[in-house]
């Protein structure tokens, strides 16, 4: 009996990893399945049960990468400001949709909420994605106003989403200050 060589992939869960996040920003959670993930990965369908316990697990690890990395680019852009003004203006440019948000991202975001309100180990890692924005508003603002801040965020990023006239920089730079200048 003649045994093939096993393929070496070492990028194999990370694909599959990032094409789940494009099936869900696709299909939704409900369209997301392992074999439209495995042909977007282009791996054999036997490698999603390899490398992740069920579908659940794949969204989880999927959503956690999606927070993280919206983590990172949120505390990027509010780490950069030096003063209270280059702050505020830094909430004006993530609500704008810089850095990193697209229309990809907000479905995702999307998708991740209702999920996660209907799985509860899903909740951890919105909580967890709360508190890490919390904590970089929290290096120019009190907590009440991070806080408050965090969800004008990512409420004004839904409405903007699907406004015919969404509020502009103008608009969206006084609501900032109201909150962050009581």
């Amino acid at each position: 009996m003649t045994t093939r060589p096993r393929r070496h992939d070492p990028e194999r869960r990370d694909r599959i990893i990032e094409a789940a996040l494009d099936v869900i920003a696709a299909h939704g959670v409900a369209g997301t399945t392992h074999r439209r993930v495995a042909e977007r990965a282009d791996v054999p369908l036997g490698s999603m049960t390899y490398h992740f316990a069920g579908l659940e697990d794949l969204l989880h690890t999927a959503f956690t990468r999606l927070a993280e990395s919206m983590s990172r680019q949120f505390a990027g852009r509010l780490g950069a400001a030096r003063t209270t003004e280059e702050a505020e203006e830094a909430v004006v440019d993530i609500i704008l949709g810089e850095p990193g948000s697209n229309e990809r991202t907000l479905l995702l975001s999307y998708e991740l909420y209702a999920f996660a309100a209907r799985h509860p180990p899903l909740r951890s890692v919105m909580r967890d994605w709360m508190e890490r924005s919390q904590a970089a508003l929290r290096q120019h603002f009190e907590p009440g106003t991070a806080r408050a801040l965090d969800a004008l965020i990512e409420g004004l990023m839904i409405h903007r989403s699907v406004d015919p006239a969404p509020l502009g920089a103008a608009g969206i730079r006084a609501i900032v200050r109201k909150l962050a200048r009581p």
